[in-house]
Protein backbone atom coordinates (compact mmCIF):
# COMPACT_ATOMS: atom_id res chain seq x y z
CA UNK A 1 0.00 0.00 0.00
CA UNK A 2 2.71 2.24 1.00
CA UNK A 3 4.20 1.15 -2.60
CA UNK A 4 1.32 2.44 -4.16
CA UNK A 5 1.11 5.72 -2.55
CA UNK A 6 4.81 6.60 -3.31
CA UNK A 7 4.29 5.63 -7.09
CA UNK A 8 0.78 8.07 -7.42
CA UNK A 9 2.73 10.46 -5.24
CA UNK A 10 5.65 10.18 -8.10
CA UNK A 11 3.03 10.41 -11.06
CA UNK A 12 1.08 13.55 -9.83
CA UNK A 13 4.67 15.41 -9.28
CA UNK A 14 5.22 14.50 -12.61
CA UNK A 15 1.96 15.59 -14.29
CA UNK A 16 1.74 18.85 -11.94
CA UNK A 17 5.60 19.31 -13.33
CA UNK A 18 4.34 18.84 -17.10
CA UNK A 19 0.89 21.13 -16.53
CA UNK A 20 2.50 24.35 -18.17
CA UNK A 21 1.14 26.31 -15.32
CA UNK A 22 4.73 27.69 -14.47
CA UNK A 23 5.30 28.52 -18.34
CA UNK A 24 2.23 29.91 -18.59
CA UNK A 25 2.80 32.14 -16.00
CA UNK A 26 6.28 33.16 -17.11
CA UNK A 27 5.35 33.67 -20.68
CA UNK A 28 2.15 35.58 -19.77
CA UNK A 29 4.82 38.22 -17.76
CA UNK A 30 6.66 38.80 -20.62
CA UNK A 31 4.45 39.89 -22.50
CA UNK A 32 3.10 42.23 -20.29
CA UNK A 33 6.92 43.44 -19.67
CA UNK A 34 7.05 43.79 -24.05
CA UNK A 35 3.77 45.86 -23.96
CA UNK A 36 5.11 48.34 -21.47
CA UNK A 37 8.46 48.69 -23.88
CA UNK A 38 6.14 49.55 -26.86
CA UNK A 39 3.98 51.59 -24.41
CA UNK A 40 7.35 53.47 -23.26
CA UNK A 41 8.49 54.43 -27.01
CA UNK A 42 5.46 55.64 -28.20
CA UNK A 43 5.16 58.05 -24.80
CA UNK A 44 8.74 58.36 -25.56
CA UNK A 45 7.36 59.71 -29.44
CA UNK A 46 4.74 62.24 -27.77
CA UNK A 47 7.16 63.57 -25.26
CA UNK A 48 8.98 65.00 -28.40
CA UNK A 49 6.35 65.75 -30.75
CA UNK A 50 5.38 69.39 -28.76
CA UNK A 51 9.24 70.08 -29.45
CA UNK A 52 8.97 68.99 -33.19
CA UNK A 53 6.17 71.46 -33.95
CA UNK A 54 7.30 74.24 -31.98
CA UNK A 55 10.61 74.69 -33.79
CA UNK A 56 8.66 73.71 -37.13
CA UNK A 57 5.64 76.60 -36.10
CA UNK A 58 8.84 79.12 -35.62
CA UNK A 59 9.64 78.43 -39.22
CA UNK A 60 6.35 77.42 -40.84
CA UNK A 61 3.64 79.73 -39.60
CA UNK A 62 1.49 79.08 -42.28
CA UNK A 63 1.51 75.13 -42.13
CA UNK A 64 -0.72 75.29 -39.55
CA UNK A 65 -2.93 72.84 -41.11
CA UNK A 66 -0.36 69.98 -40.95
CA UNK A 67 0.60 71.75 -37.47
CA UNK A 68 -2.79 71.28 -36.09
CA UNK A 69 -2.96 68.00 -37.82
CA UNK A 70 -0.38 66.71 -35.60
CA UNK A 71 -1.82 68.06 -32.18
CA UNK A 72 -5.46 66.90 -32.84
CA UNK A 73 -3.05 63.31 -33.76
CA UNK A 74 -1.24 63.38 -30.29
CA UNK A 75 -4.32 64.28 -28.45
CA UNK A 76 -6.03 61.34 -29.94
CA UNK A 77 -3.46 59.17 -28.71
CA UNK A 78 -3.71 60.48 -25.48
CA UNK A 79 -7.38 59.79 -24.80
CA UNK A 80 -7.01 55.84 -25.18
CA UNK A 81 -6.22 55.06 -21.66
CA UNK A 82 -3.44 52.71 -22.24
CA UNK A 83 -3.07 49.25 -19.35
CA UNK A 84 -1.68 46.28 -19.49
CA UNK A 85 -4.78 44.76 -19.57
CA UNK A 86 -4.98 46.23 -23.21
CA UNK A 87 -3.67 43.24 -24.49
CA UNK A 88 -6.20 41.05 -24.11
CA UNK A 89 -8.65 43.27 -25.43
CA UNK A 90 -8.44 42.64 -29.58
CA UNK A 91 -10.82 45.74 -30.03
CA UNK A 92 -9.14 48.13 -27.49
CA UNK A 93 -5.77 47.13 -28.76
CA UNK A 94 -7.11 47.68 -32.78
CA UNK A 95 -7.82 51.24 -31.72
CA UNK A 96 -5.05 52.09 -30.07
CA UNK A 97 -3.25 50.86 -33.42
CA UNK A 98 -5.21 52.76 -34.98
CA UNK A 99 -4.67 55.82 -32.65
CA UNK A 100 -0.82 55.43 -33.48
CA UNK A 101 -1.10 54.86 -37.23
CA UNK A 102 -3.10 58.77 -37.36
CA UNK A 103 0.32 60.25 -35.50
CA UNK A 104 2.38 58.20 -37.51
CA UNK A 105 0.58 59.85 -40.49
CA UNK A 106 0.64 63.16 -39.19
CA UNK A 107 4.24 63.03 -38.40
CA UNK A 108 5.31 61.83 -42.22
CA UNK A 109 3.11 64.92 -43.41
CA UNK A 110 4.48 67.21 -41.00
CA UNK A 111 8.59 66.13 -42.03
CA UNK A 112 7.33 66.20 -45.77
CA UNK A 113 6.16 70.05 -45.19
CA UNK A 114 9.89 70.67 -43.58
CA UNK A 115 11.50 69.78 -46.74
CA UNK A 116 10.05 73.03 -48.08
CA UNK A 117 12.19 75.26 -45.73
CA UNK A 118 15.73 74.77 -46.18
CA UNK A 119 16.10 76.67 -43.27
CA UNK A 120 14.40 74.46 -40.80
CA UNK A 121 16.15 71.15 -42.04
CA UNK A 122 19.42 73.50 -41.35
CA UNK A 123 18.13 74.60 -37.86
CA UNK A 124 20.34 72.55 -34.74
CA UNK A 125 17.21 71.60 -32.72
CA UNK A 126 15.25 70.60 -35.66
CA UNK A 127 17.72 68.59 -36.79
CA UNK A 128 18.70 67.04 -33.23
CA UNK A 129 14.44 66.56 -33.29
CA UNK A 130 14.31 64.70 -36.15
CA UNK A 131 17.50 62.44 -35.27
CA UNK A 132 15.50 61.71 -31.61
CA UNK A 133 12.39 60.92 -33.69
CA UNK A 134 14.03 58.35 -36.12
CA UNK A 135 15.75 56.67 -33.62
CA UNK A 136 12.21 56.64 -31.57
CA UNK A 137 10.07 55.05 -34.16
CA UNK A 138 13.20 52.38 -34.50
CA UNK A 139 12.63 51.78 -30.82
CA UNK A 140 8.91 51.65 -31.84
CA UNK A 141 9.68 49.05 -34.02
CA UNK A 142 12.47 47.05 -32.38
CA UNK A 143 9.66 46.95 -29.37
CA UNK A 144 6.72 45.53 -31.17
CA UNK A 145 8.55 43.43 -32.67
CA UNK A 146 9.91 41.76 -29.47
CA UNK A 147 6.40 41.91 -27.94
CA UNK A 148 5.16 40.08 -31.37
CA UNK A 149 7.64 37.24 -30.67
CA UNK A 150 6.07 37.31 -26.92
CA UNK A 151 2.25 36.75 -27.99
CA UNK A 152 3.23 34.20 -30.49
CA UNK A 153 5.08 32.43 -27.49
CA UNK A 154 2.19 32.65 -25.58
CA UNK A 155 -0.47 31.93 -27.85
CA UNK A 156 1.64 28.82 -29.19
CA UNK A 157 1.52 27.71 -25.41
CA UNK A 158 -1.91 28.18 -24.64
CA UNK A 159 -3.02 26.29 -28.03
CA UNK A 160 -0.58 23.37 -27.75
CA UNK A 161 -1.29 19.98 -25.65
CA UNK A 162 -1.01 19.04 -22.36
CA UNK A 163 -0.53 23.21 -21.66
CA UNK A 164 -4.08 24.16 -23.33
CA UNK A 165 -5.53 21.87 -20.41
CA UNK A 166 -4.01 24.41 -18.25
CA UNK A 167 -4.84 27.31 -19.99
CA UNK A 168 -8.66 26.61 -19.78
CA UNK A 169 -8.74 25.49 -16.32
CA UNK A 170 -6.70 28.91 -15.23
CA UNK A 171 -8.87 31.09 -17.63
CA UNK A 172 -5.64 31.96 -19.98
CA UNK A 173 -6.60 33.19 -23.47
CA UNK A 174 -5.09 33.12 -26.52
CA UNK A 175 -3.98 37.11 -27.03
CA UNK A 176 -4.40 39.80 -29.85
CA UNK A 177 -1.01 40.67 -31.62
CA UNK A 178 -0.24 43.47 -33.72
CA UNK A 179 -1.71 43.63 -37.17
CA UNK A 180 -1.39 46.17 -39.99
CA UNK A 181 -3.65 48.14 -41.17
CA UNK A 182 -4.41 48.25 -44.48
CA UNK A 183 -2.66 45.36 -45.39
CA UNK A 184 -4.89 44.33 -49.01
CA UNK A 185 -2.83 47.48 -50.29
CA UNK A 186 0.41 46.58 -48.82
CA UNK A 187 -0.26 43.20 -50.36
CA UNK A 188 -0.34 44.88 -54.03
CA UNK A 189 3.16 45.39 -55.93
CA UNK A 190 3.64 48.60 -56.57
CA UNK A 191 2.78 50.05 -59.79
CA UNK A 192 6.64 51.37 -61.66
CA UNK A 193 5.84 53.18 -64.82
CA UNK A 194 9.35 54.85 -66.55
CA UNK A 195 7.73 55.88 -69.68
CA UNK A 196 7.47 60.21 -70.09
CA UNK A 197 4.48 61.41 -70.70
Amino acid sequence: MRALKSVLAGVAVLLLAGCGYNKLQSQDETVTAQWSEVVNQYQRRADLIPQLVATVKGFAAQEQAVLLGVAEARAKVGTIQVTPELVNDAEALKKFQAAQGELTQALKSLLVVTENYPELKSDKNFAELQVALEGTENRITTARNRYIEAVQTYNTTVRSFPSNLTAKMFGHKVKANFTVENEAAISRAPTVDFSTK
